[in-house]
């Protein structure tokens, strides 16, 4: 058997190759406007999906909104009027900074604290990156 032969023969044995589609997805905001508030219902299924503490979240969220808000119940109320758009924004950007991995682009990551430095690690490819940010 030649070599053009047992490179044929290797390339009938080659898996098929597989459209990789994106099995993470954050979810979008459900909520509604009360008067001069904005309510969150599904904010705890958000960070659940994220796999991030609630708190952390909403910390981010709040400071990037510059408005004040609180947990009741499983919901999230924000003291100002607000657009789901702008929210689901904020929580895309949380995501890119402190849940996907910047190496491999993958979201299986967890934060870990060594000293006065919090790390994002990638369980995907190993890829360890330093931040600043009280949690």
């Amino acid at each position: 058997m030649n070599y053009e032969d047992m490179l044929k023969e290797a390339r009938k044995n080659l898996p098929e190759i597989k459209e990789e589609t994106d099995r993470f997805e954050i979810p979008k905001v459900r909520g509604q406007i009360e008067g001069s508030k904005t309510i969150i219902s599904n904010f705890f299924q958000i960070a659940d999906v994220l796999r991030r503490k609630p708190q952390h979240l909403l910390k981010y969220v709040l400071k990037e909104l510059a408005t004040p808000g609180s947990f009741r119940g499983q919901a999230v109320i924000f003291g100002s009027k607000l657009p789901a758009s702008k929210i689901n924004e904020k929580i895309n950007s949380y995501a890119e900074e402190f849940v996907f991995c910047k190496e491999c682009g993958k979201a299986d990551t967890k934060i870990t604290k060594e000293g006065d430095v919090y790390y994002l690690k990638c369980q995907v490819c190993g890829a360890r990156y330093s931040f600043y940010a009280k949690i």
